[in-house]
């Protein structure tokens, strides 16, 4: 690895995954950031926070102009870059729930589509690619590292785009493309900070609890004693992605970044409750009925401020296995943590920062 084009920063995860790329690789390895212009500044404040992060020089990392979504990236001299890139990381995606198909589609496939069409012609070494365990949509039952079409439907316009979008990866590596993708759970806050910088998914829960005192009515769909709510700190995730894409056998491998030993949607809310000093009354609710009054009855979203997107993932019927991931892991020191170990610093830091920012994040 030694020229690497980034796609993600800044962003929640790119962030977080760039400083670590800085502190596993050589002081060699040079990283252009493909930034829109609405947030190079921001991109020019955040590279000397990774860096110093990394203990490293900022000049390693430098930025170019362009645009996922844009044919050829919108870049001025595209050839340039191509005759300097090595190896390509993609993170870029909107993450957001409720968003249109067409933005969805056009961010996340379309825009991954341009970034494979960048790679092939650089002919980059390698294309690591940020997908998400929710490619599974509704899968009932297991979804391992070698599936992705099963014939699913899907929960949101977001797991539908990031499907396309990996479908499209993996038919690029079928072509030639040496690939690596990695495949998130639910990726919350960091798990010693609780840092984030955006509150969403189950965020949603604690807010609410957090708004409240003593006892919490709250309503729950499905079988929670048996349905899975895997989550991940961005942590982890960050460093095993750096760590994975410097092993020699991680090409054309899918490596899924969940919990092995995720809670039950029972245990989540009991170690929120623990962490966040609530008591909850859980009111059993049929999940149609909780969207809709989520959705179309008037001041039930405002009291709740629950996205009604959020409860299919209290009922959802698909359970991760990561083989590969504990595999390629091991002896690294790199694990998921249990949520009971950070839910503390989840709620420390939302309590300290009430006001953060809501809806999507890259």
């Amino acid at each position: 690895m030694t020229h690497v084009l980034f796609t993600g920063f800044p962003g929640f995860l790119g962030d977080a995954v760039l400083e670590r790329l800085l502190a596993v690789t050589d002081e060699e390895t040079t990283f252009t950031c493909l930034v829109q212009p609405r947030f190079r500044k921001r991109a020019e404040r955040r590279r000397g926070v990774v860096a110093a992060w990394a203990d490293t020089t900022p000049d390693r990392v430098e930025f170019v102009e362009g645009d996922i979504t844009v044919e050829g990236l919108g870049l001025d001299a595209p050839e340039e870059l191509h005759e300097a890139v090595d190896q390509v990381f993609h993170l870029a995606a909107v993450y957001d729930l409720g968003v249109s198909r067409d933005v969805a589609m056009a961010v996340n496939r379309d825009g991954t589509e341009n970034v494979l069409a960048f790679a092939r012609e650089a002919d980059a070494d390698r294309f690591h690619y940020v997908s998400t365990c929710y490619v599974s949509g509704r899968h009932e039952g297991v979804f391992g590292e070698e599936d992705l079409d099963v014939g699913q439907s899907f929960n949101n316009h977001y797991e539908e785009s990031k499907f396309e979008a990996e479908l499209a990866v993996q038919r690029a590596k079928r072509r030639g493309l040496a690939t690596t993708i990695y495949r998130p759970a639910i990726v919350v806050g960091d798990s010693d900070t609780g840092g984030t910088q955006k509150y969403d998914g189950p965020y949603y829960i604690l807010q609410w609890m957090l708004r409240r005192s003593g006892r919490v009515v709250l309503p729950v769909v499905g079988k929670p004693s048996r349905t899975e709510v895997n989550l991940v700190p961005r942590d982890y995730v960050a460093a095993a992605i750096a760590h994975l894409s410097q092993q020699p056998g991680s090409k054309d491998t899918v490596y899924q970044l969940c919990d092995p030993d995720p809670p039950t949607a029972s245990e989540l809310l009991a170690a929120f409750e623990a962490a966040a000093d609530r008591r909850l009354l859980r009111v059993p609710l049929p999940k149609f009925l909780a969207k809709n009054a989520l959705d179309y009855v008037p001041g039930v979203y405002d009291l709740f401020r629950i996205h009604p997107a959020v409860v299919d993932y209290f009922d959802h019927p698909t359970s991760y296995v990561c083989p590969n991931t504990i595999r390629d892991l091991h002896g690294s020191g790199i694990e998921c943590p249990p949520l009971v170990t950070y839910a503390p610093a989840l709620v420390s830091f939302m309590r300290k920062h009430p006001h953060l920012g809501w809806g999507a994040r890259v």
